[in-house]
């Protein structure tokens, strides 16, 4: 008598991958958005304290040279490291200049290098001048009357 052997196949169905797949995709959509959403409020945070340190370092290098300068000034004389001096730091571009009174007054400004979609880097627009406030606004530049951080 002849005995009846069994084929097992190995592997997968092409049903059962499909449905990994699908349990992939759907953890994937649910992820995504809060990694980008933890990333931006990330760099927010960074954009505020970049600010700070900004403030601060228009006012020691006043105290040393007598006026406001600009972000290569405070690069050039180590008061700020060379990321911020360069302009760009945590998908932010920020920017400081004097005033028309030199040794009176400057405004710093940190814009999200990208502010709307997907990809947005930070929705918030922040300010600092000669007050040491760092202001903030949503969607716009912050101006001298916008919202103070921590109000």
């Amino acid at each position: 008598m002849k005995k009846k052997t069994s084929k097992k196949t190995k592997g997968f169905s092409l049903i059962e991958l499909l449905i990994v797949v699908a349990i992939i995709l759907i953890i994937a959509a649910i992820a995504i958005p809060n990694l980008l959403r933890a990333r931006r409020s990330a760099n927010e945070g960074s954009a505020t304290a970049s600010m700070r340190t900004l403030g601060s370092g228009e006012l020691l290098y006043r105290s040393t040279n007598g006026h406001f300068t600009t972000l290569a000034g405070l690069s050039a004389d180590s008061i700020i490291d060379n990321v911020l001096g360069g302009g760009s730091k945590s998908g932010y571009a920020f920017a400081a200049t004097p005033g028309t009174s030199t040794d009176l007054e400057f405004v710093a400004t940190g814009t999200p290098s990208v502010s709307t979609g997907a990809t947005q880097t930070g929705a918030r627009f922040y300010r600092v001048d000669e007050t040491q406030v760092v202001r903030f606004a949503v969607g716009a530049a912050a101006t001298s009357g916008s919202s103070a951080i921590g109000n």
